[in-house]
């Protein structure tokens, strides 16, 4: 990360060199002051003020979060390639390479708790908005793809019984796999019932609501 130390006699003047060196705007930065002295001169007829400070460019949200992603991974002693892709709203992580499954985890609990952590790094010193999502070796398409079947054959069962079906514990990401589904399933409703991490789809038939 590119960074410059100023030496000015305020906090403003030094920043604002440090801005014209690094060519961004404050926003883009993070300061640092490294030291800062007042002195009154002979009589106190002459003030003396120094301030030093170091401005760093901020890393793009992507980029910490690939970083910290990559740390995790090497303190893992997992050795796989992580990449980047941008898409509207968020930010793929698609990690790749052999032997991957405990990333994973049973219906993907460890791969869920892995990016809520590398969200929760990413987003600490950054006024970026966009989520994080990371894969593993396509298995949230292979998961989205289990989920739908999944909501397809409870609101099958719910039709024929006439009774509500309660799904297993889900991430809001999966429940929201769940609910988009069945949202022009005119025989039942969905809605999410309980609190993190046991959260629950309850799929019910619309007559009886």
């Amino acid at each position: 990360m590119k960074s410059v130390e100023i030496v000015a006699k305020t906090r403003e003047e030094a920043l604002e060199l440090a801005l014209k060196e690094l060519e961004v705007d404050e926003s883009k930065v993070k300061v640092e002051v490294l030291e800062e002295t007042s002195n009154k001169g002979f009589l106190g007829l002459l003030s003396v003020n120094r301030v030093k400070i170091r401005a760093t460019i901020k890393e793009e949200l992507a980029q910490q979060a690939v970083r910290f992603l990559r740390e995790i991974l090497v303190n893992m002693g997992i050795f796989a390639q992580v990449e980047m892709f941008r898409r509207p709203g968020y930010i793929m992580l698609n990690v790749s390479g052999d032997d991957l499954g405990k990333l994973i985890g049973r219906h993907g609990q460890t791969l869920n708790a892995l990016q809520y952590v590398v969200n929760l790094a990413a987003h600490r010193d950054s006024n970026e908005q966009e989520r994080i999502i990371i894969d593993v070796g396509g298995y949230r398409k292979r998961r989205e793809e289990n989920l739908k079947r999944i909501a397809l054959s409870a609101a099958e069962r719910v039709k024929q019984r006439g009774r509500k079906e309660v799904l297993n514990p889900m991430s809001p990401q999966e429940r929201r796999i769940i609910h988009l589904a069945l949202q022009d399933n005119k025989e039942v409703v969905t809605q999410s019932e309980g609190d993190d991490p046991y959260r629950r789809v309850v799929i019910s038939p619309k007559n009886n609501n």
